[in-house]
């Protein structure tokens, strides 16, 4: 029962988005996530929950709103997907990740219990990667008796393995194409998808978007007889352009003062969205809020790897990593770079999986660089070296490839003059990767590929 064995046998489920060759795609069922839970005693309704499903924005929102709940004295329960360096990261309480060996333990529980029901003919199959994971969590919340859990969706809504609680409150993000190939190829769709969080006579909590996704959630909504909350009172009264989230706000009768660790401009939205929420269950549900605990949590919320700067006295270059990885994501982190290295060489490093808009990202983000680094990601998902420098060759800027992110950074950093700017993204994979290696860099700026 080691934590090794545990993440090795983890890792050997079959996930939600790929498929070995010749193997029919897995198909999304609740029922079978129902029918887990039941078996390890529904642990989801052990405990209150909030649903944040989106394309864009859902792990900053769900982060945020996180924060604040700690700091108003609750015990808190956060789950997200991906992860950046370890699997522990996606299931946190109180800010901390879950412990080796809790980790280990909860897992066996599970896979023990899977392997019965499978056994028996109750499952056609043992769970996949993402509902291992989310019976992990569940287990978890109940266990450390959480009084509340925020859920990011994995993909989604509808039929994402944790859409069996039953939240307080749903909270939609910004909605993108992405995932196209199994969520639809338009706007209508994926939105469609996304509002399958909603409940019967529930709460959702969201900001005006795109016109066809509006459209599709207000349809939903309406259906079901759910009160809508619209966060656009928590949007800063005065545009906020820079790339710091720095602006007074008025919150429960009080003028606030924001001031997030999360940089870019639209970070506002997944701001608003969080303070919604918390003055939502303060004022309707029960939970006990006020404007400072609002203040501080904003301030104390960790999220890294969302345009992270390690800016830094020795180093050669400032180094900016970013999840975007979508072109929504794309747009986001270009605008953000307008204030950055101004007058300065840009390198990116570029990695993505293969059911991203590669060639979409290529066309937003390698135009505003002066050289490009691409390398493959560590995901049977990714992207090969041939299929990126496709979409790089007809952006006309300069590329080179890398065996992988250690070699990357270091290619990036020799290519870069000093007081330039060396940014990875693409894909969460990738950030991790690199995040994992900055720290190994010398005082001298220069990266240490051998240092232990």
């Amino acid at each position: 029962m080691s934590y090794a064995a545990a993440v090795d046998s983890l890792f050997r489920l079959s996930g939600e988005l790929h498929a070995a060759p010749g193997v029919p795609r897995r198909k999304f069922r609740l029922e079978d996530m129902r029918v887990l839970m039941a078996a390890l005693g529904d642990p989801q309704l052990k405990f209150r929950s909030i649903l944040v499903a989106g394309t864009n924005g859902k792990g900053s929102t769900s982060a945020t709103l996180s924060s604040i709940l700690k700091e108003a004295g609750y015990r808190v329960g956060l789950y997200t997907s991906p992860h950046l360096s370890r699997v522990n990261e996606r299931i946190r309480v109180n800010g901390e990740t879950i412990t080796d060996t809790a980790f280990a333990e909860r897992y066996y529980r599970v896979h023990d219990v899977a392997v019965g029901l499978v056994e028996r003919g109750e499952l056609p199959g043992l769970p996949s990667f993402f509902e291992t994971m989310t019976a992990i969590a569940f287990v978890t919340y109940a266990v450390d008796e959480v009084d509340i859990a925020v859920l990011e969706v994995g993909m989604g809504g509808r039929l994402d393995a944790t859409n069996i609680v039953e939240p307080l409150v749903s909270v939609i993000t910004d909605i993108s194409l992405d995932h196209t190939e199994w969520l639809g190829s338009t706007i209508t769709a994926i939105a469609g998808e996304k509002a399958g969080i909603l409940r019967r006579d529930g709460v959702l909590i969201t900001l005006p978007q795109h016109p066809e996704a509006n459209q599709a959630i207000g349809e939903r909504a309406m259906e079901l007889n759910v009160r809508g909350v619209s966060a656009v009172e928590y949007m800063p009264a005065v545009a906020v352009t820079g790339p710091r989230n720095e602006y007074p706000l008025s919150v429960l009768g009080r003028v606030i003062q924001v001031q997030s660790p999360l940089d870019g401009v639209h970070q506002q939205r997944n701001l608003a969205l969080a303070i919604a929420t918390a003055v939502e269950i303060c004022n309707n549900h029960g939970y006990k809020l006020d404007a400072a605990a609002i203040e501080v949590g904003i301030r104390a919320t960790s999220w890294p790897g969302r345009l992270e700067h390690f800016p830094g006295g020795g180093l050669r270059a400032e180094l900016v990593v970013d999840v975007a990885h979508n072109p929504a994501g794309a747009w986001a982190l270009r605008s953000a770079l307008s204030a950055l290295a101004e007058g300065g060489e840009r390198t990116l490093i570029f990695g993505c999986l293969r059911d991203k808009a590669v060639a979409e990202m290529a066309q937003i983000l390698f135009p505003v660089f002066d050289r490009v680094i691409l390398t493959e990601v560590d995901s049977p998902r990714a992207a090969t070296l041939e299929e990126m420098s496709a979409a790089a060759q007809v952006t006309g800027v300069p590329f080179s490839t890398a065996v992988d992110a250690d070699a990357a950074l270091h290619a990036a950093l020799e290519a870069t003059q000093v007081n330039g700017l060396v940014v990875a993204c693409g894909s969460v994979y990738l950030v991790g990767k690199v995040r994992e290696r900055i720290p190994l860099l010398d005082s001298q700026g220069v990266y240490a590929r051998t240092t232990a």
